[in-house]
């Protein structure tokens, strides 16, 4: 069982405080490289949350059958083979955009913010955490992702979702800027990720400070002990 404070916890820290691209800064290669649209960082998201999800609730039920000494090499491999059963499913059913996201599925094996929360925090809790604790990382990727993609994807094509076509065929890319728009080529290139990642990290840092700063006000205000004159 779980709690709801543990619960709360694992959420908070999966989804803001320890979010695995703005705050521990990890996964750069698909952040950067996949998120020319909003689409492509949602469904490699989503394709990371089932891996570490199915991968940490593996670990931990595992964990005290493993020699701690050959610990990473099957870490590795139970990561593996969920990837590689992925990397069917997207190749038989989404062949298109399997197509688009490339060598990216087959690489989650060595992403580290798979193997981060397996190492940290499935290999020493019990499977219902661990698998929560998956999840809700993985949720924090794909907000960030997304965010990414589609700030990407606005700023260089004036659309949204581009791309949605090859996971929903009767759906259509949204045009929110004018055809005209000669489009902003520096945002669909790394240069441009780099810059708006930053911008991401530096609101999340604003917010994470604010966040303080009201925590700090609501601290009732120490009275000092009145002495007899």
């Amino acid at each position: 069982m779980i709690t709801r404070e543990e619960f709360r916890t694992i959420a908070d820290n999966g989804i803001w405080k320890q979010n695995t691209s703005i705050a521990q800064i990890l996964g750069l290669c698909p952040l950067l490289a996949v998120t020319t649209n909003a689409v492509n960082g949602i469904m490699l998201s989503l394709a990371t949350i089932i891996v570490m999800a199915l991968s940490n609730v593996a670990v931990a039920s595992l964990r005290n059958f493993i020699p701690h000494e050959i610990r990473i090499p099957v870490f590795i491999l139970i990561v593996a083979a969920l990837v590689t059963v992925i990397d069917l499913l997207f190749n038989a059913n989404l062949h298109e955009l399997y197509l688009v996201l490339g060598i990216f599925i087959p690489l989650i094996v060595t992403n580290c913010i798979v193997l981060a929360r397996v190492e940290a925090f499935a290999a020493k809790n019990p499977p219902l955490q661990s698998t929560l604790d998956g999840v809700f990382m993985g949720v924090g990727m794909l907000w960030t992702l997304a965010l990414l993609g589609a700030m990407r994807e606005f700023l260089g094509s004036g659309t949204l979702f581009g791309g949605i076509d090859m996971v929903f065929p009767n759906l259509h890319p949204i045009q929110v800027l004018p055809e005209s728009y000669p489009g902003f080529l520096l945002a669909l290139l790394p240069p441009g990720a780099f810059i708006l990642l930053g911008c991401m990290i530096a609101w999340k840092n604003w917010m994470d400070a604010k966040a303080a700063e009201r925590a700090r006000l609501k601290l009732p205000t120490p009275v000092a002990n009145a002495g007899c004159h």
